[in-house]
């Protein structure tokens, strides 16, 4: 089957849609099928497979700043695209965002099966509705990657959703090559915004005492009022790459997401525990898809809750016991985010498309 994959955000910059893009087109590949994506690229694309509709340009998008690609120029190639390749099925993530996702939805002929990720309300949504429930309408099928993106989706756009989470390339982080470490370190990886709780960890650590590191990966508006109060012991990496992400999270002791809501599905916390390392996060809905703290999957604290989210990383900090009993059950739990095993699921989705557009 020859699938097109399109993508709203820059696929040269690390992101959650992004990452689900290439990762879910490599699955599809290794399963034998023909899976290409689509969308802006910084610079050549990041890996085979992919095509670029141009440079991406950063627009201020639910809370926070998205790198799209919108212009006639985008909606033109990303026609050519479609034509030259001609695939069987369209699978378009996001496909309200401006850019070459919407554009494919008006203008392509395929099946379409789109899958929702955001939460809590999202612009394209809010300034668009009326002509957005028209556009959807061309969709075939609809996926949302979990109940809070399900109820966004519905309430904007009305229609049916299929409940599919994200994936996890499970191997590529437990097979990662550990990073050096002289001492404990907590990660963060994330973008240097308000929603991501960031300032909230580095109150936290400030209550911590002890040789252990934070680690702190990302930019964004706020890294340099950050950095001007951050206390000591920590480490700003800047913005990372996948490959040193996943070294990191390998021999980081504790992973940290203390994000304070709008988050849809908790990827990064699959990452860190199919690379076996222990999570804190929020207690927030998103995060809760991924991590339930009846199995011990992870410890959850409330958001923004300096004094809590100080406690839950000493616990861990101190306590090797605790360390390597949630870092398996979190291992346990990665794995039933296989993305091959998800790319599977959509398998049927795509030929359920197909069937009804006959």
């Amino acid at each position: 089957m020859r699938i097109g994959i399109v993508c709203p955000y820059s696929l040269s910059v690390p992101g959650g849609v992004q990452g689900q893009a290439l990762g879910f087109a490599r699955a599809l590949r290794s399963l034998g099928h023909d899976a290409r994506v689509l969308g802006p690229t910084d610079g050549p694309p990041p890996e085979p497979g992919v095509a670029s509709v141009g440079a991406s340009v950063r627009f201020e998008s639910n809370g926070s700043v998205s790198p799209m690609a919108a212009s006639r120029a985008v909606a033109a190639r990303t026609l050519e695209w479609l034509r030259t390749f001609a695939p069987d099925v369209l699978h378009l993530h996001e496909p309200m965002v401006p850019g070459p996702t919407h554009a494919a939805l008006l203008g392509a002929e395929p099946p379409m099966v789109a899958t929702f990720h955001a939460s809590g309300g999202h612009p394209a949504y809010r300034r668009l509705r009326r002509v957005a429930v028209r556009a959807a309408e061309r969709l075939t099928l609809r996926v949302a990657v979990s109940e809070e993106a399900r109820a966004t989706a519905e309430e904007a756009l009305g229609g049916t959703y299929v409940l599919l989470p994200n994936g996890v390339d499970v191997e590529a982080y437990a097979k990662a090559t550990p990073m050096p470490t002289e001492r404990p370190a907590v990660f963060f990886c994330g973008r240097h915004e308000p929603r991501k709780g960031l300032e909230v960890l580095l109150k936290a650590w400030e209550c911590l005492d002890g040789d252990a590191e934070l680690w702190v990966a990302g930019d964004g508006p706020e890294t340099e009022r950050l950095r001007a109060r951050a206390g000591a012991r920590v480490r700003w990496l800047g913005r990372v790459t996948e490959a040193e992400k996943a070294s990191r999270l390998r021999s980081a002791t504790v992973f940290c997401a203390p994000s304070l809501g709008q988050e849809s599905f908790g990827i990064v916390l699959l990452e860190a525990m199919a690379a076996g390392t222990p999570v804190v996060a929020s207690d927030i809905p998103g995060y809760r898809q991924v991590a339930r703290a009846d199995h011990e999957e992870a410890l959850l604290v409330p958001p923004g809750d300096v004094e809590a989210l100080a406690g839950a990383l000493r616990r861990l900090l101190d306590d090797p016991a605790l360390r390597e009993r949630i870092a398996l059950r979190g291992e346990q739990r990665a794995a039933e985010f296989s993305l091959h095993r998800l790319a599977e699921r959509y398998l049927d989705v795509y030929a359920a498309a197909v069937d009804l557009r006959r």
